[in-house]
């Protein structure tokens, strides 16, 4: 029997190159997605996916996306949950307005302990599963001028160990991925010379890619990693150590 994926913020980026990786090693795959229909619509037509559009930062959307995932895949759990979903909002803290933070903090926060709730019980109930959340190198060691945004993450790194310990006893790991500076739409604002200032502060020398952070997510969601569970693994290029 295949097993079977829910992947958040799939239709670009970080979260696109989860479905396919997880399509390439055989799960019966769904993605959500907020806007980006055509992207979402060719993804689907690529990989087979179910594309399910759903605001994560809407609890109702939430639980209508999972019924409509399941339905599309025939299945009543999912073995894995990828939360991916996320948004960047930068400048001074300072300037911050209430409806930046706010949608900040029920997309990057609100959306994953949402949706979490949402898959976690059937989880619970058969003493499996696996849940990968994504966070960010910033949430680690903090950034100027998105002083928001990392404190969602860092919060998400936080939920993360407590409900690794906390469904532990019920079979299931809780796992974060951190990348670093990668090369996806969220970073699309900054100029070529700020890439490359950015990647001239890397150790390894460059921009990590969506596909390697990927198969970071894919590890640990994997048999590689049975016994992985409460860490933040970073993809980072050496950039947090």
């Amino acid at each position: 029997m295949k097993k079977s994926v829910l992947i958040t913020g799939g239709s670009r980026g970080i979260g696109a190159a989860a479905v396919r990786k997880f399509i390439e090693q055989g799960y019966e795959t769904a993605f959500f997605y907020r806007e980006s229909d055509e992207a979402a619509k060719a993804l689907q037509e690529e990989t087979g996916a179910a594309a399910i559009r759903c605001d994560v930062g809407d609890r109702w959307q939430i639980g209508e996306g999972v019924k409509a995932a399941k339905t599309c895949l025939g299945i009543t759990a999912f073995d894995t949950l990828v939360c991916n979903a996320g948004l960047s909002v930068s400048g001074l803290f300072t300037d911050l307005s209430d409806e930046d933070w706010s949608r900040l903090l029920n997309v990057n926060l609100n959306g994953i302990v949402n949706v979490t709730r949402e898959i976690l019980p059937a989880m619970v109930s058969e003493r499996k599963g696996q849940i990968v959340m994504v966070s960010s190198m910033w949430g680690q060691t903090g950034a100027s001028c998105e002083a928001a945004y990392a404190a969602t993450k860092a919060a998400v790194i936080g939920l993360a160990k407590s409900l690794a310990k906390e469904v532990g006893p019920s079979g299931i790991r809780v796992n974060t991925v951190s990348p670093g500076v990668i090369d996806t739409d969220m970073n699309r604002c900054y100029s070529a010379e700020t890439m490359g200032q950015l990647a001239e502060e890397v150790p390894l020398g460059r921009i990590g890619s969506a596909e390697e952070v990927a198969k970071a997510i894919y590890f640990l969601a994997s048999e590689e990693a049975s016994y992985i569970t409460g860490q933040v693994l970073g993809v980072n290029g050496g950039f947090y150590i």
